[in-house]
């Protein structure tokens, strides 16, 4: 019996050699790649305009590991939140974020996570597996569908903020973009993507030395080493000052500034000495800050910060000529918010 292979696994170059190795001519190749990528294609039998033999013999060959949504949700504020089975029968989350003007979609890049941020409800579901570039394109193929069947207008933003640290799944996950930013793809702007990262020194490094055109963000939370390293305990193998100087890396490769997400907390970086060491890490390289709403996952150790103190952030952060966004959260009500997902019903 032929074992199967996955169809996605392979290039367009690689599928239009199959095709003339079984006799067949080059452009069919084309065909299916089409099929695969822009119309995202479930089955060989979606392949209407391929003769029923050659979708037989596809089949014979080859499966399309595609995902499914396996349950959706809607918020009373319009987010959608995907449960994603993918072909192993493992789920992960992904979710459409409405505003007046565009549709975000927030998509994971692991199943579970690598890392251990105490504030994370994903961060303590144990990381399973990596996905595959064509499980995260799948995702945004998704919820596509789902910004034009409910929001009459395609997906504008992509947001790599969902399960998972996209920098441990640095290839998948540039082979995802690369797919997803392709006129053979979704062909979405590379600067209407952002990857965020909990701040992994060599991999930012990495993706400016791959001279990557998509927005970079970072998860700081603290610019003090001992706070961040009892919030995130895994930056303490990743200290603030080899975040700094990958930013600036960074900064110089690419002229992009960058994004910090930063959550304030009572009573662990709501200080004014909190305040000033965000402002000093601020000027190392061009930057915004969005302070972003808490969303609770149970543990009474956080909890949102008093609002005087946020507005402390905000005008002592625009006082030093820092651009600052609050971002409040959305689909609460369905655990879709940051930090929420984790495959509660799982």
């Amino acid at each position: 019996m032929i074992k199967r292979r996955d169809i996605r696994a392979l290039t367009k170059t690689q599928l239009r050699e199959f095709f003339v190795e079984k006799g067949d001519k080059e452009f069919r190749g084309n065909q299916v790649y089409e099929w695969l990528w822009v119309k995202s294609a479930h089955s060989f039998e979606d392949m209407t305009n391929i003769s029923k033999e050659t979708r037989q013999m596809l089949e014979e060959n080859f499966v399309i590991n595609h995902i499914e949504v396996d349950l959706m949700q809607r918020s009373a504020d319009g987010t959608v939140k995907n449960a994603v089975r993918l072909h192993d029968g493992l789920i992960v989350e992904s979710v459409l974020i409405p505003t007046e003007s565009r549709t975000t979609a927030c998509v994971s890049s692991q199943v579970g996570c690598s890392l251990d941020c105490s504030f994370c409800a994903t961060a303590q579901l144990k990381k399973m597996r990596n996905l595959n570039p064509d499980e995260i394109y799948d995702q945004v193929a998704a919820i596509n569908k789902e910004s034009l069947l409910y929001y009459n207008h395609k997906l504008s933003n992509i947001v790599f903020m969902g399960m998972g640290e996209p920098l441990m799944n640095y290839n998948n996950v540039l082979k995802a973009i690369e797919k997803i930013t392709s006129e053979e793809g979704l062909g979405i702007s590379p600067k209407r993507i952002t990857v965020s990262t909990s701040g992994i020194p060599k991999m930012i490094k990495k993706l400016a030395d791959d001279e990557v055109k998509f927005n970079l963000a970072v998860s700081l939370h603290s610019a003090i080493d001992e706070v961040r390293n009892q919030i995130m305990p895994f930056t303490k193998d990743f200290p603030l000052q080899d975040l700094k100087e990958a930013l600036e890396y960074w900064y110089a490769k690419t002229s992009n500034r960058v994004s910090y997400e930063y959550v304030i907390w009572d009573g662990i970086n709501d200080s004014k000495d909190a305040i000033m060491a965000l402002v000093k890490f601020c000027k190392y390289v061009p930057c915004k800050v969005n302070l972003i709403e808490y969303n609770p996952i149970g543990d009474p150790n956080f909890q949102q910060a008093n609002p005087q103190v946020i507005s402390d952030y905000i005008s002592i952060l625009e006082m030093n000529d820092i651009i600052v966004n609050v971002r409040r959260s959305r689909g609460k009500d369905i655990d879709a918010a940051c930090g929420q997902l984790a495959n509660k019903k799982s």
